[in-house]
């Protein structure tokens, strides 16, 4: 086990948290998962120095690098209604932000931090979220930051400690800091919604605004306004360069 990542690292650097820590995993979503049905507190955290499988929005694979990059999973019991599900991916991004700081760290949306004017992303997230009869039941939030700079202890309690006071703040205050931030806002953007193929449902236009249950809001080029949901995405692209 890399010694930042050790219990007793995490321990000091989070006391009183529940925390599960791997040298390896398959996934940390899954273990995650399993521990929020068991009952984990809200606030628990499964942090592995290397996932063999891990899976961001959608299943999308993301890979790992040992000893390099910092990924993990909190459970989360939000007051949340089922219609806003993608509100962990307004404000968990919000407060990716928060934590890695820097004046041209910017919000790609769904689910990707990123320096402003670059291609690769500085970190990557996914959710699940279980919906009860009349709310959230819980929700895993699943981070990978690409390239961990420091002590990862320091890091993954400044991101766990960002992402529940985003999830606590009044929405507006959210929603206005997350749009001031993003960079989709303002693009000529194509939205392939799943399923993904041929024939596949294709959204055009100008990423306009962004709305509370997550979803981005694209004029397109008719004029028309179509939310599209994070659940909903199969891929985002530069409508200048794709075909």
């Amino acid at each position: 086990m890399p010694e930042d990542l050790s219990p007793a690292h995490l321990a000091h650097a989070m006391p009183g948290r529940s925390v599960r820590s791997y040298p390896a995993l398959l996934s940390t979503e899954a273990d995650a998962m399993a521990w929020a049905r068991a009952g984990a507190p809200s606030g628990a955290v499964v942090v592995a120095d290397y996932q063999a499988a891990p899976r961001g929005r959608g299943g999308l694979p993301w890979y790992t690098a040992p000893g390099a990059g910092l990924s993990f999973s909190i459970v989360l019991r939000p007051d949340l209604p089922p219609t806003r599900e993608g509100w962990c991916y307004i404000a968990g991004l919000l407060a990716l932000t928060d934590a890695i700081a820097g004046t041209d760290v910017v919000i790609e949306w769904p689910d990707r931090v990123a320096r402003r004017g670059t291609r690769h992303p500085l970190a990557s997230l996914g959710t699940h979220v279980q919906l009860g009869l009349s709310g959230t039941d819980w929700a895993v939030i699943n981070v990978l930051i690409h390239d961990a700079q420091g002590p990862r202890d320091a890091l993954l309690a400044r991101c766990v400690v960002a992402i529940e006071a985003r999830l606590n703040e009044e929405q507006e205050t959210v929603l206005e800091e997350y749009r001031s931030r993003c960079a989709t806002l303002g693009q000529h953007v194509q939205a392939r919604l799943v399923p993904l193929g041929p024939n596949g449902v294709r959204v055009l236009g100008e990423g306009l605004d962004v709305m509370d249950d997550g979803a981005l809001v694209i004029r397109t080029d008719e004029g028309r306004r179509v939310a599209v949901r994070p659940q909903d995405l199969g891929l985002l692209e530069d409508a200048d360069e794709s075909d």
